[in-house]
């Protein structure tokens, strides 16, 4: 019984620690970059004990609605458990801060579409032809829902065929024309 007893003690413990939150912050992780750019962490747990992450993936909780809060810290290998969370991105060092930014221009990578060209229909498919703030695109959306929706007051993601995304920040700054074109997705 003793047994059962200790062994679901570890189990409880474990449990615990799989489903807290555990904040990262300038006193307990600290982030390097490697020699292939990617960011392993060294993170202090509340006993002391000091473990390295290595190659670790930086996600944002929120990623339109505030996107320097709540980053969190996962592990790359396995299923990509989170080993802690940095509320602010502000109260890091600024070396780790550059650090992680950079990580997340790399996954939100979201080109914003300053001029819609055109969009044509056909066979279920829709394809665009626009101008973005980081050149011109072409690229195919599967027409129906799920592929153009609202992230804000007027702005609007656009997920393609292959998985990319664009953002539409300001449907008020497009033009009547541009605005009929994109008619049947807002």
């Amino acid at each position: 019984m003793e047994e059962h007893n200790t062994l679901l003690e570890q189990e409880k413990r474990e449990a615990e620690r799989l489903i807290s939150v555990r904040p990262l912050t300038r006193d307990n992780a600290v982030f390097h970059r490697t020699e292939g750019g990617f960011i392993n962490l060294d993170y202090t747990d509340p006993e002391g004990e000091t473990k390295t992450y290595t190659r670790v993936a930086v996600h944002r909780c929120f990623p339109f609605s505030d996107p320097d809060h709540y980053i969190s810290i996962r592990e790359s290998t396995g299923d990509g458990r989170e080993i802690g969370l940095v509320e602010n991105l502000d109260d890091l060092p600024e070396e780790a801060r550059e650090m992680l930014q950079e990580q997340m221009a790399l996954r939100y990578f979201v080109p914003k579409i300053r001029k819609i060209r055109s969009i044509k229909e056909e066979y279920g498919y829709s394809y665009w032809d626009a101008d973005t703030d980081r050149g011109s695109i072409r690229f195919t959306v599967r027409m129906g829902g799920g592929s153009v929706y609202a992230i804000g007051e007027g702005r609007y993601l656009v997920n393609d065929i292959d998985g990319n995304r664009f953002e539409i920040p300001d449907v008020k700054q497009l033009t009547a024309k541009e605005l009929r074109e994109l008619d049947l997705f807002i």
